[in-house]
């Protein structure tokens, strides 16, 4: 049967180090787990829930008076080929830098971009993980779910997941309603290299040009001399969504900052980069008044446990950021991190 912790500790489950518990915690394997689990406990839907993976994209503000499901299903297997493409299926639970340096040692393009980003496979479609100029949704082929209503399975497919910028229906109707167990991704023997994304392609340069293995090494090398190791200093990486203007916003503000870093976004709107309008409030390296919490020293865009945080602390430095971006620029920036 399925032992189930109570008053458990998650410090070691959420990735800004957070000192907080849970009323009740288990450790999902597989479908029979969560059946097992409404037996015992008459049902989990209507219930507070979180699913909860590496913890790396989340604030716990309290302790989570609710059930924690910690998806531990890890393997990579491949479930079908062609010349072209290669469908993998990736347990929740797998280390997602594991799946990437896997595929790429496979000779697999489409994750290579995605290198290093922290959590697990799990998170991938809920949060539509993204990293210069790539998204979980380019990769995805289906995504096979568990209900917490009655433990049965289910395949959803690409379009089911209905995925926007860091975000899908996992975050909204089917939020608290099922489960990730695995995702099947498609990945290509005949890889598009997508290398223009900021300062990607001048460290692909320095590493001999465009190849699975020079893109993930570039992205790695830039990742680590910008963000900071979680294990050492508690983060979720980048905190802040890149807000979005129209094209007419945009060419305003860019006549205003000429250097304001853009990208082109969907339906001819532009994409401002969030850390770009931190630093340029002054905030990078910025503490709160008890220093146990701040803006990293290096990135912007990242908020960090500077040691004894609470998620109370990292919330009142993302507002004093908000804050300070919308006087500025007039532009509100929204947390990528989920506030728990």
């Amino acid at each position: 049967m399925m032992q189930i912790l109570e008053n458990a500790q998650l410090k070691e489950l959420n990735s800004f180090g957070l000192d907080v518990t849970a009323k009740q915690l288990c450790i999902y394997h597989s479908p029979d787990d969560i059946r097992q689990l409404i037996e015992q406990t008459g049902g989990i839907v209507g219930k507070r829930i979180l699913i909860l993976g590496g913890g790396c994209n989340l604030v716990f503000v309290n302790n989570f008076d609710g059930l924690v499901i910690h998806p531990a299903n890890s393997y990579i297997s491949i479930v079908s080929e062609t010349d072209d493409h290669c469908l993998v299926k990736a347990g929740a639970g797998t280390v997602w830098d594991e799946l990437v340096a896997w595929a790429v040692e496979h000779n697999l393009g489409g994750a290579e971009n995605l290198s290093l980003i922290p959590g697990t496979v799990g998170a991938s479609p809920v949060q539509n993980i993204g990293a210069y100029g790539c998204e979980a949704k380019d990769i995805i082929e289906s995504v096979n779910v568990v209900s917490l209503t009655d433990g049965s399975v289910s395949t959803l497919s690409n379009a089911d997941c209905r995925f926007g910028y860091r975000d899908s229906a996992f975050k909204h109707e089917l939020k608290d309603r099922y489960l990730v167990d695995s995702v099947v991704y498609r990945l290509s023997k005949k890889p598009q290299f997508v290398t223009h994304y900021g300062s990607l392609s001048g460290e692909i340069e320095k590493l001999g040009g465009p190849s699975l293995r020079t893109i993930r090494q570039a992205v790695i090398n830039i990742r680590n001399s910008k963000l900071p190791d979680p294990k050492v200093t508690g983060n979720v990486g980048s905190f802040f969504k890149n807000p979005t203007v129209s094209a007419a916003e945009a060419e305003r503000l860019l006549a205003q900052w000429p250097d304001m870093v853009t990208y082109p976004a969907a339906e001819g709107r532009t994409k401002i980069a969030a850390g770009w309008l931190i630093d340029r409030c002054g905030l990078k390296g910025y503490t709160n008044a008890t220093r146990t919490a701040g803006v990293h020293t290096q990135q912007a865009l990242v908020l960090v446990n500077l040691g004894g945080a609470t998620g109370s602390d990292i919330m009142a430095v993302a507002r004093h950021v908000q804050q300070s971006v919308a006087d500025k620029f007039g532009i509100n920036i929204e947390p990528e991190a989920i506030i728990v």
